[in-house]
């Protein structure tokens, strides 16, 4: 009971802290909120609409016919034209396009003699996302258009191509039907925001008592060393639950973002991956030897691995084995395969609980070391 007593007396101290320093608490709750609608919006993996200059150099019925093509596209947006080749040049370095598509002298002419139309298609490779969905979606192209000019062609023939055996790939994509970035970004976005600012805010905190004096004065109290950071620990993690509730009301509410898995799993493993953000910011709150210092080692262990190394932008199987090891030692790893997991796959504990399981070990271990270090500093 006196334990209780105790740290019910430091969290209470901590909230004091907190309602009185109402800009801090003012940029707590309202930054998470921003960061997740400005991040949602400007953050887009859909490519689409990109810059086409089409070169006719043939200016005939088949060769305007395929350039139609383009035109018709969603994907391709032509923005203009050129008369010769050299134009390629001007265009990607100005950044007037990304694809220019030329289409040579005796194109109809091959076409309308049963012969192969050869075209080509220039990618600026500055933009490497853009260029190779670009040459997915132009290789489609082609080969759709190639089809119809040989259905004429046989139709002109006289022949029946219906008789022949055909192939129909019928593709459905599961879990996110309309292949939206928010839907794949805002999950992982959630993480990031709830690790930032816990991680942020707690490794400043015991460094703050240290600068104003006051840790001399718990030091010689008869609380005890756990008692003293669980109590500081409490008023953080409870705002950090509250700005994950709203994290995910944003999600869901501007974004339509579905939650097809358990809020009782979800929850679970939100308080644990909390615990494990809380432990990190004590363990540098412990080592930093100055606020300055425990702000930028709150930013390095935060924001770098919650970006690189959680599968948030890029998928972990993209990158080295050795750096998929050292993604196992920030919290953020696991976090976000069970977000996704929820929401987007209805997955739950019998699929995440290996996940689940490593952030309740990863808890213990770093509180346990933000313990001793903490003693080991005193």
């Amino acid at each position: 009971m006196r334990s209780l007593s105790r740290i019910g007396a430091v969290t209470a101290k901590e909230f004091i802290h907190l309602l009185r320093d109402r800009r801090t608490l003012a940029v707590v709750l309202a930054l998470p909120v921003l960061q997740m609608l400005l991040f949602a919006y400007a953050i887009s993996f859909d490519v689409k609409n990109v810059a086409t200059v089409v070169i006719d150099l043939d200016k005939t019925p088949a060769s305007q016919a395929y350039v139609s093509s383009y035109e018709s596209s969603d994907f391709f947006t032509v923005v203009g034209t050129g008369d010769d080749l050299a134009a390629v040049d001007g265009v990607f370095d100005h950044n007037q396009a990304l694809i220019a598509v030329v289409v040579p002298s005796g194109f109809g002419r091959s076409l309308a003699a049963g012969e192969k139309g050869s075209v080509a298609v220039y990618l600026d490779g500055s933009e490497p996302t853009a260029a190779r969905v670009g040459q997915a979606f132009s290789t489609a192209l082609n080969q759709v258009y190639s089809q119809q000019v040989t259905i004429r062609w046989a139709d002109a023939q006289g022949l029946d191509v219906t008789a022949a055996g055909q192939l129909e790939p019928r593709v459905r994509t599961w879990y996110n039907p309309e292949k939206r970035s928010s839907d794949y970004l805002i999950p992982g976005l959630m993480v990031v925001i709830i690790m930032v600012v816990a991680v942020q805010q707690t490794a400043v905190s015991l460094v703050r008592e240290r600068e104003q004096g006051t840790d001399e004065q718990l030091a010689i109290s008869p609380m005890r060393r756990w008692e003293m950071m669980l109590g500081k620990v409490a008023p953080w993690t409870l705002l950090a639950f509250l700005e994950l509730a709203v994290v995910t009301a944003v999600g869901m509410w501007f974004f339509d973002l579905p939650l097809r898995g358990s809020i009782g799993v979800l929850a679970l493993g939100a308080a644990l991956f909390v615990f494990c953000s809380l432990g990190l910011g004590l363990v540098i709150s412990a080592v930093a030897p100055s606020l300055e210092t425990a702000n930028m080692l709150g930013l390095l262990l935060s924001i770098l691995p919650a970006f690189i190394l959680s599968g948030f932008a890029f998928p972990l199987s993209s990158i080295p084995g050795w750096l998929q090891v050292v993604s196992c030692l920030f919290p953020a790893r696991f976090m976000v395969t069970i977000t996704r997991g929820v929401f987007l796959k209805g997955a739950g504990l019998a699929e995440l609980w290996p996940e689940i399981a490593a952030l309740g070990a990863y808890a213990v271990v770093v509180i346990a070391v933000a313990i001793v270090l903490t003693r080991r500093r005193r």
